[in-house]
């Protein structure tokens, strides 16, 4: 796909739907290709449809790649937060037929596979702190 048509393609998404920062559609198309080239790799250099959870799983591990312990806080100024929110870009793009589907492919794919903040803060966690739950993480750290 030409960089154009895809900068067309998210600018007539963004008209109808501001949810997402366009950004964050160019990095899922970023995490496309890293999923595409991991899936290949597995796969003996072929190619294959990936699955919603397989994408979700790239888009996380390119996320943590690229922008290391800022890419929790990076998605959540892209307005992405959780696996849900990829889902939605994923069909505004293939609604733009940027994106293929096929006849098995759902938004509820995307509906929570992971916890999209554990997944990108965790990592970059102490030990003792990646154990507790995000939503407990602030008692945590103030000792209550």
């Amino acid at each position: 796909m030409q960089a154009m048509q895809f900068e067309q393609s998210v600018v007539s998404i963004l008209k109808r739907d501001k949810r997402f920062d366009p950004h964050a559609y160019f990095f899922l198309k970023d995490a496309l290709d890293f999923t595409l080239k991991r899936v290949a790799e597995g796969n003996g250099g072929q190619a294959r449809h990936v699955t919603g959870p397989e994408l979700l799983e790239g888009f996380r591990d390119c996320a943590l790649e690229q922008f290391g312990p800022m890419a929790s806080t990076l998605m959540s100024e892209w307005g992405v937060r959780k696996c849900q929110d990829v889902g939605d870009m994923v069909f505004h793009l293939i609604e733009e037929q940027v994106f293929g589907k096929q006849d098995s492919d759902r938004r509820e794919d995307f509906s929570e596979v992971f916890d999209f903040e554990d997944a990108l803060v965790k990592p970059f966690l102490p030990s003792r702190l990646a154990a507790v739950p995000a939503s407990r993480r602030s008692s945590a750290r103030s000792g209550a």
